[in-house]
């Protein structure tokens, strides 16, 4: 069978067709829909059958087939490339265009190619900074000699495909992740009588991450109070928190020393989430509301002010984060919580910032607390040490005062 050649085109008609692949008729499309129709443009401007985007998972150890034109049955069953794998995952491997003048199955790892009767095949990296996002690969029913000409245009065209549905993907992503958030920070704290309750939180530079707080009450009638900060952004970090949560949650049905709490969670991540490092601080006040226990997953420890003593950063043993070294031992500290006092639990991003210490972001803190309700020291704390700052980390703040005997 002879080979086929496209029509010839200049390259200044192909680069005006290039400019019409993502233009702004396009701008409302959401990823799946997005990707479909630069999928179509991208078969006429270069005169092939297929066209395929597989993207690299959250893994980055396979290339999921996300949207295709003419071989459809890649998205529609599902197919996964590894990383290295075949055709697709050579070129997300290498970083690197390759071309198929004929293939076979020494050459490709998917059987859908060889059953559609595909012949040869053209394929480019996504990239973004370097990075790679996934694959865009194209291909002809009938023999065809893929120029170095086509390559550079396909690489372009991908280079725009990349960005756009990064853009896509990121949105998508920061919407989910607050969606996510908001669904697990407590929508109403609880109301218990000689008690009070104040909280906020405040996403870094407007993207949500892993920082939560969480209270609850406990069978014994105690309560539970949980601040924590998953290392990482977005999505992937609100995912993991939300995990997380649940995950301690379940064990103090059973567990109510904060110390063997936190060790249990520790040995979860372990076994089904290795990858994971968080901080945490667990907290349990019991009925009284007099004393509370403490322990520290290399969490900022809590502030404290009494109408009888100065406010004080509260010293604890600080044992080591969440997914570092769950064989070590964790420890709780007993704390009192006289009458009228008020502690406020939080996240690095409230006494982080670049040009001063930790120490100096810990002496504002203290400075800023006061022995009043819980509502408004929350808002002091925030307008002392956050004020009209440009955010950079995360920040939650839970305050709980106890309110005076008479």
């Amino acid at each position: 069978m002879s080979v086929e050649d496209p029509p010839a085109e200049s390259p200044e008609q192909r680069l005006r067709r290039i400019e019409a692949v993502t233009d702004a008729d396009l701008a409302h499309l959401d990823v799946e829909d997005l990707l479909n129709a630069l999928l179509e443009r991208v078969r006429t401007l270069l005169v092939v059958d297929t066209a395929a985007v597989l993207l690299l998972d959250p893994s980055g150890t396979q290339l999921i087939a996300t949207a295709a034109q003419g071989i459809e049955d890649e998205v529609q069953q599902g197919v996964r490339i590894p990383l290295g794998k075949g055709f697709a995952g050579r070129i997300a491997a290498e970083k690197q265009a390759v071309i198929l003048d004929e293939i076979n199955p020494t050459n490709v790892h998917n059987p859908l190619l060889l059953e559609r009767g595909i012949r040869s095949m053209l394929g480019v990296p996504l990239l973004i900074g370097g990075r790679v996002l996934g694959v865009l690969h194209v291909g002809t029913l009938s023999p065809r000699r893929f120029t170095d000409e086509d390559r550079h245009l396909l690489q372009l065209v991908g280079d725009r495909v990349a960005l756009a549905t990064q853009a896509r993907i990121s949105h998508a992503e920061r919407t989910a992740a607050g969606a996510l958030q908001r669904s697990l920070l407590p929508a109403e704290l609880p109301t218990v009588e000689g008690l009070e309750f104040a909280a906020r939180y405040v996403p870094g530079n407007g993207a949500v991450g892993g920082d939560w707080y969480d209270v609850f009450g406990l069978p014994s009638g105690r309560l539970c109070i949980v601040m924590g900060d998953v290392a990482g952004s977005g999505l992937a970090a609100a995912v993991t928190m939300g995990r997380l949560r649940t995950v301690l949650r379940a064990y103090a049905l059973d567990l109510e020393d904060p110390a063997d709490l936190l060790s249990k969670v520790d040995e979860h991540i372990l076994l089904f989430e290795p990858a994971t490092l968080a901080t945490a601080l667990c907290a349990t006040l019991e009925p009284e509301h007099q004393t509370l226990l403490i322990s520290t997953a290399g969490h900022p420890p809590p502030a404290l002010a009494g109408p009888d003593r100065s406010a004080e950063i509260l010293k604890l043993h600080h044992d080591l984060p969440l997914g570092v070294d769950p064989t070590r031992p964790r420890h709780s500290s007993t704390i009192s919580l006289t009458s009228g006092s008020t502690i406020c639990f939080y996240t690095d991003g409230l006494i982080e910032r670049r040009d001063a210490s930790l120490d100096a972001g810990l002496d504002r803190l203290r400075q800023a607390m006061t022995p009043d309700r819980a509502g408004p020291a929350c808002a002091a704390i925030m307008s002392q040490l956050v004020g009209s700052d440009r955010i950079r980390d995360d920040i939650a703040i839970l305050t709980l005062s106890r309110e005076p005997t008479t």
